[in-house]
Protein backbone atom coordinates (compact mmCIF):
# COMPACT_ATOMS: atom_id res chain seq x y z
CA UNK A 1 0.00 0.00 0.00
CA UNK A 2 1.18 3.50 -0.75
CA UNK A 3 -1.08 5.31 1.76
CA UNK A 4 -2.64 3.96 4.93
CA UNK A 5 -4.64 5.96 7.49
CA UNK A 6 -5.59 4.19 10.71
CA UNK A 7 -7.84 5.36 13.56
CA UNK A 8 -7.85 9.00 12.46
CA UNK A 9 -9.78 11.35 14.74
CA UNK A 10 -9.97 15.14 14.47
CA UNK A 11 -12.15 17.63 16.32
CA UNK A 12 -12.49 21.38 16.21
CA UNK A 13 -14.16 22.08 19.52
CA UNK A 14 -17.54 20.32 19.39
CA UNK A 15 -17.28 19.72 15.63
CA UNK A 16 -16.20 16.21 14.63
CA UNK A 17 -14.17 16.59 11.43
CA UNK A 18 -12.85 13.01 11.35
CA UNK A 19 -14.03 9.99 13.29
CA UNK A 20 -12.55 6.51 13.01
CA UNK A 21 -11.08 7.06 9.52
CA UNK A 22 -9.56 3.87 8.13
CA UNK A 23 -8.38 3.84 4.53
CA UNK A 24 -5.68 2.11 2.51
CA UNK A 25 -4.78 3.16 -1.03
CA UNK A 26 -2.63 1.10 -3.36
CA UNK A 27 0.00 2.24 -5.84
CA UNK A 28 -1.54 3.59 -9.03
CA UNK A 29 -5.13 3.80 -7.76
CA UNK A 30 -7.44 6.64 -8.79
CA UNK A 31 -9.63 7.31 -5.77
CA UNK A 32 -12.38 9.94 -5.58
CA UNK A 33 -13.32 11.45 -2.23
CA UNK A 34 -16.96 12.53 -2.23
CA UNK A 35 -19.34 14.08 0.29
CA UNK A 36 -21.26 17.25 0.95
CA UNK A 37 -19.52 20.44 2.08
CA UNK A 38 -18.18 19.97 5.59
CA UNK A 39 -18.25 16.17 5.38
CA UNK A 40 -14.54 15.85 6.16
CA UNK A 41 -12.92 15.39 2.73
CA UNK A 42 -10.66 18.42 2.77
CA UNK A 43 -9.81 17.89 6.43
CA UNK A 44 -8.58 14.42 5.50
CA UNK A 45 -6.51 15.80 2.61
CA UNK A 46 -5.06 18.46 4.91
CA UNK A 47 -4.01 15.77 7.38
CA UNK A 48 -2.29 13.76 4.67
CA UNK A 49 -0.32 16.83 3.59
CA UNK A 50 0.56 17.90 7.13
CA UNK A 51 -1.42 21.15 7.21
CA UNK A 52 -3.51 19.63 9.99
CA UNK A 53 -2.48 17.02 12.56
CA UNK A 54 -4.95 14.33 13.67
CA UNK A 55 -5.80 14.21 17.36
CA UNK A 56 -5.27 10.45 17.29
CA UNK A 57 -4.36 7.84 14.69
CA UNK A 58 -1.57 7.46 12.16
CA UNK A 59 -0.90 8.10 8.47
CA UNK A 60 1.71 6.05 6.63
CA UNK A 61 3.22 6.79 3.23
CA UNK A 62 4.70 3.47 2.20
CA UNK A 63 6.48 2.37 5.37
CA UNK A 64 7.10 5.92 6.62
CA UNK A 65 4.94 7.43 9.36
CA UNK A 66 4.14 10.97 8.20
CA UNK A 67 1.53 11.78 10.87
CA UNK A 68 3.56 14.44 12.66
CA UNK A 69 5.78 15.63 9.84
CA UNK A 70 5.71 19.20 8.56
CA UNK A 71 4.14 19.88 5.14
CA UNK A 72 7.57 20.55 3.61
CA UNK A 73 8.88 17.18 4.79
CA UNK A 74 5.84 15.39 3.41
CA UNK A 75 6.26 17.13 0.05
CA UNK A 76 9.87 15.96 -0.09
CA UNK A 77 8.67 12.37 0.42
CA UNK A 78 6.61 12.58 -2.77
CA UNK A 79 3.21 14.06 -1.87
CA UNK A 80 1.83 16.96 -3.92
CA UNK A 81 -1.52 18.69 -4.20
CA UNK A 82 -3.53 21.16 -6.20
CA UNK A 83 -6.12 23.49 -4.71
CA UNK A 84 -9.78 24.27 -5.30
CA UNK A 85 -8.67 27.87 -5.81
CA UNK A 86 -5.34 27.64 -7.70
CA UNK A 87 -2.36 29.05 -5.79
CA UNK A 88 -0.56 30.90 -8.56
CA UNK A 89 1.67 33.94 -9.05
CA UNK A 90 -0.73 36.20 -10.93
CA UNK A 91 1.80 38.61 -12.43
CA UNK A 92 4.24 35.97 -13.63
CA UNK A 93 4.01 34.05 -16.86
CA UNK A 94 2.86 30.44 -17.05
CA UNK A 95 6.45 29.32 -17.65
CA UNK A 96 7.79 31.36 -14.73
CA UNK A 97 5.15 29.85 -12.42
CA UNK A 98 6.42 26.42 -13.44
CA UNK A 99 10.03 27.42 -12.84
CA UNK A 100 9.28 28.87 -9.41
CA UNK A 101 7.47 25.64 -8.47
CA UNK A 102 10.47 23.60 -9.65
CA UNK A 103 12.94 25.75 -7.74
CA UNK A 104 10.86 25.57 -4.55
CA UNK A 105 10.65 21.78 -4.73
CA UNK A 106 14.42 21.56 -5.27
CA UNK A 107 15.15 24.07 -2.47
CA UNK A 108 16.97 26.19 -5.05
CA UNK A 109 14.93 29.37 -5.00
CA UNK A 110 17.11 32.25 -3.80
CA UNK A 111 18.43 35.65 -4.79
CA UNK A 112 21.71 34.01 -5.81
CA UNK A 113 20.43 31.28 -8.12
CA UNK A 114 18.38 31.61 -11.27
CA UNK A 115 15.25 29.54 -11.72
CA UNK A 116 15.69 29.72 -15.51
CA UNK A 117 18.18 26.92 -15.86
CA UNK A 118 18.09 25.14 -19.20
CA UNK A 119 17.23 21.77 -17.66
CA UNK A 120 14.43 23.32 -15.58
CA UNK A 121 12.99 25.08 -18.63
CA UNK A 122 13.07 21.83 -20.60
CA UNK A 123 11.22 19.95 -17.84
CA UNK A 124 8.69 22.78 -17.50
CA UNK A 125 8.05 22.81 -21.24
CA UNK A 126 7.52 19.03 -21.24
CA UNK A 127 4.88 19.34 -18.51
CA UNK A 128 3.21 22.28 -20.22
CA UNK A 129 2.95 20.21 -23.39
CA UNK A 130 1.50 17.29 -21.45
CA UNK A 131 -1.25 19.51 -20.03
CA UNK A 132 -1.96 21.27 -23.36
CA UNK A 133 -0.58 24.54 -21.99
CA UNK A 134 2.21 25.30 -24.45
CA UNK A 135 0.22 28.01 -26.23
CA UNK A 136 -0.13 29.86 -22.91
CA UNK A 137 3.60 29.59 -22.05
CA UNK A 138 4.38 33.34 -22.05
CA UNK A 139 0.98 34.64 -20.89
CA UNK A 140 0.54 36.23 -17.48
CA UNK A 141 -1.52 34.07 -15.16
CA UNK A 142 -3.85 36.99 -14.44
CA UNK A 143 -4.97 36.84 -18.09
CA UNK A 144 -5.86 33.14 -18.08
CA UNK A 145 -9.37 31.64 -17.93
CA UNK A 146 -10.27 29.55 -14.91
CA UNK A 147 -9.88 26.16 -16.55
CA UNK A 148 -6.36 26.95 -17.75
CA UNK A 149 -5.40 28.09 -14.26
CA UNK A 150 -6.63 24.78 -12.89
CA UNK A 151 -4.46 22.87 -15.37
CA UNK A 152 -1.45 25.03 -14.53
CA UNK A 153 -1.92 24.43 -10.81
CA UNK A 154 -1.86 20.67 -11.39
CA UNK A 155 1.12 20.92 -13.75
CA UNK A 156 2.99 22.84 -11.04
CA UNK A 157 2.19 20.11 -8.53
CA UNK A 158 3.73 17.63 -10.96
CA UNK A 159 7.12 19.35 -11.02
CA UNK A 160 8.24 17.25 -8.06
CA UNK A 161 7.32 13.93 -9.76
CA UNK A 162 5.06 12.94 -6.84
CA UNK A 163 4.19 9.42 -5.78
CA UNK A 164 0.85 10.66 -4.42
CA UNK A 165 -1.11 13.53 -5.98
CA UNK A 166 -4.10 15.11 -4.23
CA UNK A 167 -6.51 17.14 -6.35
CA UNK A 168 -9.06 19.35 -4.58
CA UNK A 169 -12.10 19.71 -6.86
CA UNK A 170 -10.22 19.86 -10.18
CA UNK A 171 -13.38 20.73 -12.16
CA UNK A 172 -14.96 23.28 -9.80
CA UNK A 173 -15.66 26.60 -11.47
CA UNK A 174 -15.42 25.04 -14.92
CA UNK A 175 -18.41 25.04 -17.26
CA UNK A 176 -20.34 21.80 -17.84
CA UNK A 177 -19.11 21.70 -21.44
CA UNK A 178 -15.45 21.98 -20.36
CA UNK A 179 -15.45 19.47 -17.50
CA UNK A 180 -15.01 16.23 -19.41
CA UNK A 181 -12.43 17.59 -21.90
CA UNK A 182 -10.50 19.03 -18.96
CA UNK A 183 -10.56 15.75 -17.02
CA UNK A 184 -9.42 13.93 -20.15
CA UNK A 185 -6.38 16.20 -20.31
CA UNK A 186 -5.67 15.73 -16.59
CA UNK A 187 -6.05 11.97 -16.48
CA UNK A 188 -4.15 11.44 -19.72
CA UNK A 189 -1.31 13.58 -18.40
CA UNK A 190 -1.24 11.81 -15.03
CA UNK A 191 -1.41 8.41 -16.69
CA UNK A 192 2.05 8.92 -18.13
CA UNK A 193 3.64 8.38 -14.71
CA UNK A 194 3.13 5.65 -12.08
CA UNK A 195 1.42 7.69 -9.40
CA UNK A 196 -1.53 7.41 -7.06
CA UNK A 197 -4.25 10.06 -7.32
CA UNK A 198 -6.85 11.09 -4.75
CA UNK A 199 -9.31 13.66 -6.05
CA UNK A 200 -12.13 15.48 -4.26
CA UNK A 201 -15.08 15.86 -6.61
CA UNK A 202 -18.76 16.83 -6.45
CA UNK A 203 -19.74 15.93 -10.01
CA UNK A 204 -20.86 12.31 -9.90
CA UNK A 205 -20.58 11.92 -13.69
CA UNK A 206 -16.88 12.79 -13.39
CA UNK A 207 -16.53 10.41 -10.44
CA UNK A 208 -18.14 7.49 -12.28
CA UNK A 209 -16.00 7.95 -15.37
CA UNK A 210 -12.57 8.62 -13.87
CA UNK A 211 -12.38 6.95 -10.45
CA UNK A 212 -11.34 3.35 -9.85
CA UNK A 213 -12.77 3.64 -6.38
CA UNK A 214 -14.95 5.98 -4.33
CA UNK A 215 -14.60 6.87 -0.66
CA UNK A 216 -17.68 8.74 0.61
CA UNK A 217 -17.60 10.96 3.70
CA UNK A 218 -20.45 12.13 5.88
CA UNK A 219 -20.13 14.04 9.15
CA UNK A 220 -16.45 13.11 9.49
CA UNK A 221 -17.01 9.40 8.88
CA UNK A 222 -16.49 7.14 5.89
CA UNK A 223 -19.90 5.79 4.85
CA UNK A 224 -18.84 3.93 1.70
CA UNK A 225 -15.62 2.63 0.16
CA UNK A 226 -16.12 0.68 -3.06
CA UNK A 227 -16.20 0.88 -6.84
CA UNK A 228 -18.03 3.96 -8.16
CA UNK A 229 -21.10 1.96 -9.18
CA UNK A 230 -21.36 0.12 -5.86
CA UNK A 231 -20.59 3.13 -3.63
CA UNK A 232 -23.01 5.46 -5.39
CA UNK A 233 -25.78 2.86 -5.11
CA UNK A 234 -25.63 2.57 -1.31
CA UNK A 235 -28.50 4.06 0.69
CA UNK A 236 -26.16 6.22 2.81
CA UNK A 237 -24.51 7.80 -0.23
CA UNK A 238 -27.84 8.33 -1.95
CA UNK A 239 -29.27 9.89 1.21
CA UNK A 240 -26.35 12.03 2.42
CA UNK A 241 -24.24 12.74 -0.66
CA UNK A 242 -26.17 12.62 -3.92
CA UNK A 243 -29.61 13.37 -2.45
CA UNK A 244 -31.33 10.77 -4.61
CA UNK A 245 -32.85 8.94 -1.63
CA UNK A 246 -35.32 10.95 0.42
CA UNK A 247 -34.60 11.02 4.13
CA UNK A 248 -37.30 9.53 6.34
Amino acid sequence: MLLRATGIEKRFGAVVAASGIEIAVGVGERVSLIGSNGAGKTTFVNMITGYLKPDTGSILLGDRDITRLAPRQITQLGVARSFQIPQLFQELSVLDNMLVATACRENRLSFWQTARRDDAVDRADALLARFNLTEHRERRVAELPGGVRKLLDIAMAMTGQPRLLLLDEPTSGVSAEEKFPMMEIIMTALGQEPMTVLFVEHDMDIVERYADRVVAFYSGRIIADDTPQAALATDDVRRYVTGTLRQE
